[in-house]
């Protein structure tokens, strides 16, 4: 089953007095970028939660928020930074000087300045605090994985209804093909007859008139091309059908179409074969867009 990177997962539980919020976003990037935000006190923790992410999520741009809340009494404490509020009101009497200005700045202002004071929770160590918090991310990510299934479905029938419209423009190629060398033939004849009149068989032979015939239909020949297309077509499908992480694998394969259809309209010398041509590159630059959403 395909997966999209986009998706959003959340899930909370309460111990005691303690609150777990966690929420799980993801957006498409090539890569498996994690952000994770949490309480400080917790900042330990984030190693395994990004380990947990990126062996279940594998591919895009993750961000993940962590809310932990203590209500009960006495379970938080409020820590002053000496050092750096000294250091903060030194800085603004020295910007009070500088500028001519008053020093008015008060207490609260003061405690307002990052990491000036920091609120802790004194009931739980780390350690004690990832045990009932991985269970709450495990939750998140099944919630997160869940909404990826469904709008992977979502995308993979999107991109069959592409994959089918690619392959009918391919099937009229391979109707139209056949025809090219025949119609030069006879616009070859045609052109003859008109500027020769009746010494064309004269001038201009019939084994002349056919090994030009022969030469033009080996330059514009498709065959092999349309043979390789139609195995990457079959590849495309099975790809789209398969379980995992299939992202990287679908931009290969499209790399190949892309190559083969660019062959076709450089060889191919008829109008018809470029104007399907043109609808194929179409079609593939739309499957392109799409299967940068998937894992």
């Amino acid at each position: 089953m395909a997966i999209s990177m986009t998706g959003y997962g959340r899930a909370e539980a309460v111990y005691a007095t303690r609150r777990y919020l966690v929420e799980i976003k993801s957006v498409n990037n090539r890569f498996c970028d994690i952000s994770v935000r949490m309480p400080r006190g917790y900042i330990s923790l984030e190693n395994k939660i990004r380990e947990k992410i990126s062996d279940r999520l594998l591919r895009g741009k993750i961000d993940v928020f962590v809310t932990i809340e203590d209500v009960g009494d006495g379970n938080q404490t409020v820590e002053l930074n000496e050092g750096l509020a000294k250091a903060y009101s030194d800085a603004v009497k020295k910007v009070a000087e500088l500028t001519g200005r008053d020093d008015d700045a008060d207490a609260f202002q003061f405690a307002r300045f990052p990491d000036v004071l920091v609120a802790r929770a004194n009931s739980l160590t780390p350690e004690e605090a990832g045990a009932e918090l991985l269970p709450v991310l495990d939750g998140a990510i099944d919630d997160m994985v869940r909404m990826r299934e469904i709008e992977g479905e979502k995308l993979v029938d999107d991109l069959q209804t592409k994959v089918d419209a690619f392959e009918r423009y391919h099937a009229a190629i391979l109707l139209r093909a056949p025809l090219v060398p025949q119609e030069y033939r006879e616009r070859l004849m045609a052109r003859m007859e008109e500027l020769l009149d009746d010494k064309a068989n004269l001038v201009y032979d019939e084994a002349r008139r056919e090994a030009e015939v022969a030469v033009f239909a080996d330059k514009c020949a498709i065959d092999e091309e349309l043979t390789r297309l139609s195995s990457h077509m079959t590849q495309l499908r099975e790809t789209l059908r398969a379980k995992g992480s299939i992202g990287k694998r679908l931009d290969f394969i499209l790399q190949e179409m892309n190559r083969e259809v660019n062959t076709i309209g450089s060889k191919a010398n008829d109008l018809t074969i470029t104007n399907h041509v043109l609808d194929m590159k179409t079609e593939l630059e739309k499957i392109r867009e799409q299967i940068q959403n998937l894992v």
